[in-house]
């Protein structure tokens, strides 16, 4: 009797004594029990196995389930909350371990269930199945638990290679001011002489952004009271042409170094009290930007779409039949790959410096808009891997998940832009300079970068235009009072433009862009070519002039 109660024990639960099931039970119980190890490790070991070795790895798999719910629910709510987290280095060691820890063991079971699973009860075509099924899981599940790993285990050592160490900024004024400086930065230069310099000015609390550029020819740079370059350069970096401001950061590598005992890159710290001077602005911090290395940062983010306003050249390989290696970008969007943004980022054949500044610029925000804490989830190996290699700060690590999430904010907003150059100031102004002009502009622009003053700004734009509309239909015979009210209110929308005709730059004005051929057809690339190898070199700067216009998608 007992023997028989045994027996129809078996038959009841084939899961745990599979010997005298069917075939095709046995063979459902394997994926059935392989398919528990995916979504419940510990659950096969229960049901069928070591109830023991189970109920050990249950709790622990609850827990983790447990975590990822949460944490989807935290990254729904607070996604920055996510990224700032996971950009420590001590968490991303922990997680990293942890991690690790868990491919290992999610590994085990599987080969512990397969044990269970017995293949030597299957069918002999099952046999190879099922063995297949569990190392494709096994890759799946363990490897992407270790490549996860592997991945946090990168960033952390790139965040603590290229960041600082110590405490978080605070905000200066209600903002952080960084200078952001682009040039070849390889190991093996002499002296760093920054193509690109622009200062970022983000309001802490809503995210809105400054961008005050520095021409690199700009002269007579003067330095804060605190700078102990001030002792060297009393009336600035004044010594003509010589001093033209990006050549500052050379010279004090070579021959000044020594005044700025202790930190890691005198050069860049000069160039930041040289930009504070200039703009009255406290600099906080800077960013070296390896323009090598900024190709492969554009290709780890999937890379940049930005839309250019005019004809951006750039030299590749030579036109079939002549010695032209100029090849141009057309007006329109373009999804830029590493390589294309840096030579659209960097042209200037046939226009100045000042319309690659405007490029630069509108890049920079494109960048901001499509590094988004999503993208930087989904390409966190690929862009910490590139970061390495791009930038060097004194950023504090511990800024770095604030500053993302500050970011977030901040691609919400278009940028308030600033050139101490063409075209907001004079062609002249970056050799004679108004330190003074520069700081009152500075100011403006700062104020209407916030959300309060963005508001104000946007109503003094409507008052203003209201004001010419009223003054557009007064009639002559209106009170002398009354027409110098709307003069004032129309000079002073006129002044909020902080251009006047000698300031705007030489060409710019897109009723002078030529838009088509003599022949009333479309302006092409191969016609430029053309223009090119007939030595029409001035009617291609006239076409190329607009090419500082572009947007930030």
């Amino acid at each position: 009797m007992a023997d028989h109660n045994l027996t129809n024990s078996r038959l009841h639960n084939p899961v745990r004594d599979p010997e005298q099931a069917s075939a095709g039970t046995r063979t459902k119980r394997a994926f059935f029990l392989l398919a528990l190890t995916v979504f419940i490790p510990g659950g096969a070991q229960v049901v069928a196995g070591n109830r023991t070795l189970g109920r050990r790895v249950l709790p622990v798999t609850l827990t983790c389930w447990a975590i990822l719910i949460v944490g989807i629910v935290v990254a729904l709510v607070n996604q920055g909350l996510v990224i700032e987290l996971l950009a420590r280095p001590t968490v991303q060691l922990i997680l990293a371990i942890v991690l690790a820890v868990l491919a290992i063991g999610w590994v085990l079971m599987f080969i512990n269930t397969l044990v269970i699973i017995r293949p030597g009860l299957l069918t002999p075509g099952m046999r190879g199945i099922v063995a297949a099924c569990t190392v494709v899981l096994m890759v799946i599940t363990g490897g992407a638990l270790g490549y996860g790993s592997f991945i946090l285990n990168t960033g952390r050592d790139t965040i603590q290679n290229v960041f600082a160490s110590g405490p978080s900024m605070d905000p200066v004024d209600g903002r952080y001011n960084i200078l952001l400086m682009g040039g070849d930065a390889g190991a093996d230069r002499v002296g760093l002489r920054p193509d690109s310099m622009t200062l970022v000015s983000i309001d802490a609390k809503s995210g809105r952004t400054a961008m005050i550029s520095i021409p690199r020819n700009l002269q007579n740079a003067p330095f804060p009271a605190d700078s102990p370059l001030r002792k060297v350069f009393p009336s600035g970096y004044n010594c003509g042409d010589e001093c033209i401001i990006n050549s500052l950061y050379p010279v004090v590598e070579e021959k000044y170094a020594d005044l700025y005992p202790g930190k890691k890159n005198p050069g860049a710290e000069a160039m930041m009290d040289a930009v504070t001077g200039i703009t009255g602005v406290q600099v906080q911090a800077y960013v070296v930007v390896d323009m090598g290395g900024f190709s492969s940062f554009i290709d780890a983010m999937g890379g940049v779409t930005v839309e250019s306003g005019g004809w951006v050249p750039y030299n590749a390989k030579k036109w079939p039949g002549t010695n032209i290696k100029t090849h141009w970008f057309a007006p329109g969007k373009h999804e830029f790959t590493g390589k294309q943004a840096l030579w659209f980022a960097r042209s200037r054949d046939f226009t100045t410096d000042y319309h690659r500044i405007r490029r630069q610029q509108c890049l920079q925000q494109a960048m901001i808009n499509q590094f988004k804490p999503s993208t930087v989830l989904t390409k966190f190996s690929g862009i910490m891997s590139a970061g390495e290699d791009l930038v060097e700060t004194d950023i504090p690590q511990t800024q770095l998940g604030s500053f993302i999430n500050l970011a977030n904010k901040t691609r919400k907003t278009p940028f308030k832009r600033l050139t101490l150059g063409a075209p907001d100031f004079s062609t002249k102004f970056s050799t004679f300079p108004d330190f003074g002009l520069i700081h009152t502009r500075v100011d403006a622009l700062l104020q209407e970068a916030t959300k309060e003053g963005a508001a104000a700004a946007e109503k003094s734009k409507k008052a203003a235009a209201a004001s010419k509309s009223a003054a557009a239909k007064n009639s002559a015979g209106e009170s002398s009072q009354g027409s110098e009210s709307t003069n004032a209110a129309t000079k002073s929308a006129t002044d909020a433009e902080s251009m006047t005709e000698e300031e705007i730059e030489p060409g710019s004005d897109p009723a002078s862009v030529p838009a088509t051929q003599p022949d009333g057809s479309p302006i092409t690339e191969q016609y430029l070519v053309q223009l090119e190898l007939n030595g029409q070199r001035t009617l291609i700067s006239e076409i190329a002039a607009n090419n500082n216009e572009c947007k930030a998608p």
